[in-house]
């Protein structure tokens, strides 16, 4: 709690003022109320004694009112803080504890665990500063009042405490459990929801109801164990509020007929018993549900002691770019890959010395059979991990002298993956560039052949797509995703498998784009389909993690069996032709 509270010290500061005065003010009160019985004991009603008596009351109740609204208020401002540090957080981890951990249950960190944390810093907080600094005070005035009484109460307070002392790291334990069983339902949620047409078209629905429901069991179980411990807990508390109000009543009353006491003495007892008791009632509560709250705090450290990815390069620059081979301009190429080893287990490296160049304005293909490692060049390229060996360098500068955002803004990235996110179709397109003009939009709405999907929509670019495009086709998900890109106006544009889910039409039409982009940026291209890049300037052959071959279609096709295998694949079979195979080597034409 004071770690919490370290960027809210001034309104601790006032609330803690504004709750002495307070707790000053009602500890008046029983003096006053024990002068009022004695003084009538003897005379009249003392009227302004009982005008004083009102007056403490009500300004002890605006005075307490404000202090626990700064108190909260204050409350507020931590989980608010914390929410924000869980964000920024998350949205800039690295991407490899993306793999570890579940996102749902990364998300309900923010939301469940930072819920339960309000409660304990806008009410928990409250109760133990408030009722520890009423306590104070009420004790020592019962201790000039009777002492004797005062360490009756004090035992049986002791007794309550130790109870509740015992039950507290149960309490935290299984609060931290139903924490996690929580994260779990979230995360399995997340998984079946993410994946729908999948779970209904395998009729599944039932297998993740119970796969869910068994998270939803453990949390019950975590649950009904905290319910048990604050059970016990709660009869302890009313232990030491109506045992002390017994022990005064009764060996108060004996005190006061055998003339040990006034009668006053025992009202100011009474009354500063129940400034003792029942503020004490209120700290044992907040004990444990600051325990409770403890078990989300843990949760919500361990995120944000999470690596993040560096803001600055790893390494400082010299100050003098690194010389590549040279572009037909003299200029270094956008991109170049030189011996770069990768994986993502160090014992199972999925590339294996690496080197490629992207020259400006020309058009680079990656083919290979899945696995051989053409996804990963483009995750280390975008930055989302760092090569284990070798060296990636942009426009000739070492991608280690670059920090990861300098590396970003010279690239764009349309992957298999195609990201449309809730909201409008404009939204979705100006998502890198949120200040584009209407021209530029228009251009890549165009570039992208995506007139058709405007004019469908209601609202036209205004009109709003539906929860990850659910409404869209494949092919104009990753036709969106093209023009965003585009929009970005990237010095390097990332292409990964860019035809997957387009017809023939939308395919043929896509490689006069992609010949149009390459006279503006440099494109390096993922495709499985080879009509797609057999135009590219240079094409890199995958296998294995290693860049077995390059060149032109033409010249591949004469020179690299492997290129041949993957051509092979794809060639028409004249009918009546049969099926042609060789040794090893060679390669079958199906």
């Amino acid at each position: 709690m004071y770690r919490l509270t370290a960027d809210h010290r001034p309104s601790v500061v006032v609330a803690t003022m504004l709750t002495l005065a307070g707790s000053a003010l009602g500890l008046a009160q029983p003096l006053v109320a024990q002068r009022i019985v004695d003084a009538h004991g003897h005379g009249p009603v003392p009227w302004p004694l009982l005008l004083a008596l009102a007056v403490l009351f009500l300004t002890e109740a605006a005075t307490g009112s404000v202090g626990r609204f700064v108190l909260e208020r204050m409350g507020e401002g931590i989980v608010r803080g914390l929410r924000h540090g869980l964000v920024a957080r998350l949205l800039r981890l690295e991407m490899k504890e993306y793999d570890r951990h579940r996102s749902g249950d990364l998300i309900s960190r923010v939301t469940t665990d930072t819920t339960l944390l309000r409660e304990v810093v806008s009410q928990a907080l409250v109760d133990l500063v408030t009722g520890a600094l009423a306590a104070v005070g009420a004790v020592v005035l019962m201790a000039l009042i009777d002492p004797l009484l005062l360490l009756l109460i004090a035992a049986t307070v002791s007794l309550a405490a130790l109870i509740v002392a015992s039950l507290l790291k149960g309490i935290r334990a299984a609060s931290e459990r139903l924490q996690n069983a929580i994260g779990a339902i979230a995360a399995d949620l997340e998984r079946a929801l993410g994946a729908l047409p999948m779970v209904r078209v395998h009729r599944a629905e039932e297998r993740e109801g119970q796969r869910i429901g068994v998270r939803v069991e453990s949390a019950y179980g975590a649950g009904v164990r905290t319910a048990k411990l604050a059970s016990v807990m709660s009869p302890a508390v009313e232990l030491a509020v109506q045992g002390s109000f017994l022990i005064v009543l009764v060996i108060g009353g004996l005190r006061v007929s055998g003339q040990a006491n006034s009668l006053g003495d025992l009202v100011a007892f009474l009354l500063y018993a129940s400034y003792l008791v029942m503020p004490l009632s209120s700290v044992f509560r907040a004990v444990g549900l600051i325990q409770r709250g403890m078990g989300a705090y843990r949760r919500i450290e361990q995120v944000l002691s999470l690596p993040a990815e560096p803001s600055r390069p790893l390494t400082a620059s010299a100050g003098v770019r690194t010389s590549t081979a040279p572009t037909g301009t003299g200029r270094p190429p956008a991109l170049a890959l030189r011996d770069v080893g990768f994986g993502y287990d160090p014992h199972r490296p999925v590339l294996r010395g690496v080197s490629l160049t992207v020259p400006r304005q020309r058009q680079v293909a990656l083919v290979g059979r899945s696995g051989a490692g053409k996804s990963t060049i483009f995750a280390l390229v975008a930055r989302f991990y760092e090569p284990d060996t070798g060296t990636l360098l942009f426009d000739g500068q070492p991608a280690g002298e670059l920090s990861r955002g300098e590396c970003r803004a010279r690239i764009a990235v349309v992957d298999q993956n195609t990201h449309v996110v809730h909201g409008s179709l404009r939204d979705n397109l100006t998502y890198a560039v949120p200040d584009a003009d209407e021209s530029e939009i228009r251009r890549v709405v165009e570039l992208a052949q995506l007139e058709d999907v405007v004019r469908r929509l209601p609202g036209g670019l205004s009109g709003v797509l539906g929860e990850r495009g659910g409404t869209l086709s494949a092919g104009e998900r990753q036709r969106i995703a093209l023009a965003r890109a585009l929009l970005a106006r990237p010095a390097l544009l990332l292409l990964d498998e860019p035809t997957s889910h387009l017809d023939a039409v939308n395919e043929a039409a896509l490689t006069t784009v992609m010949r149009d982009v390459s006279a503006e940026c440099a494109l390096l291209v993922i495709a499985h389909r080879l009509s797609t890049v057999r135009h590219a300037d240079r094409i890199v052959v995958l296998s294995g993690g290693r860049a077995v071959a390059s060149g032109r279609h033409e010249e591949l096709l004469a020179e690299s069996p492997v290129y041949r295998t993957l051509a092979a694949g794809q060639m028409p079979q004249p009918a009546g032709t049969p099926p042609i195979t060789t040794d090893a080597g060679r390669f079958r034409r199906q």
